[in-house]
């Protein structure tokens, strides 16, 4: 039985990427419970409220929303239970080291399946200002008027 080549995205937490500035990316693998695969699976799931933190040496990810399987029983999983991220000791350092700098954060980008593996995109991210928000909608609408701009005048 041949595994499902490729990436197929499950969440994306794209509020991340408005809330803050993304300064490292790394693919971590995640500890789940057969029930909480299957739900995946279903493509449910909610990153939102997600954040990771570290306990000793070893990195949680809290906060994210998978829902119960619905054909569960009394096995099925917590839906907002923590779970451990999977990486190399090395790449664990280097988090540790730069979450140590203020401000710094660890935030989830994506909920995947790659290679028929559930992983999950993390990454280092410091919180940006709320003036730095305003900057970057209004610069998103300008690019935006200009293309619009540049389509429209061929059809004149």
């Amino acid at each position: 039985m041949a595994k499902d080549q490729g990436r197929k995205l499950i969440a994306s937490n794209r509020k991340a990427r408005h809330d803050y500035h993304i300064e490292e990316t790394f693919e971590a693998g995640i500890a789940l419970m057969g029930t909480e695969v299957k739900s995946l699976r279903m493509g449910r799931a909610s990153l939102v409220d997600g954040y990771a933190t570290f306990r000793g040496d070893e990195l949680w990810l809290e906060g994210i929303h998978i829902p119960e399987y619905v054909s569960g029983t009394w096995t099925n999983h917590t839906p907002r239970r923590r779970r451990k991220l999977l990486l190399h000791k090395q790449e664990l350092h280097r988090i540790q080291v730069k979450t140590r700098e203020s401000g710094h954060t660890i935030v989830p980008l994506a909920l995947y399946f790659k290679d028929g593996r559930a992983k999950v995109e993390i990454a280092i991210a410091k919180g940006k200002k709320a003036y730095d928000k305003r900057h970057a909608l209004r610069e998103r609408q300008d690019e935006r008027e200009a293309q619009r701009a540049l389509s429209t005048r061929g059809r004149e």
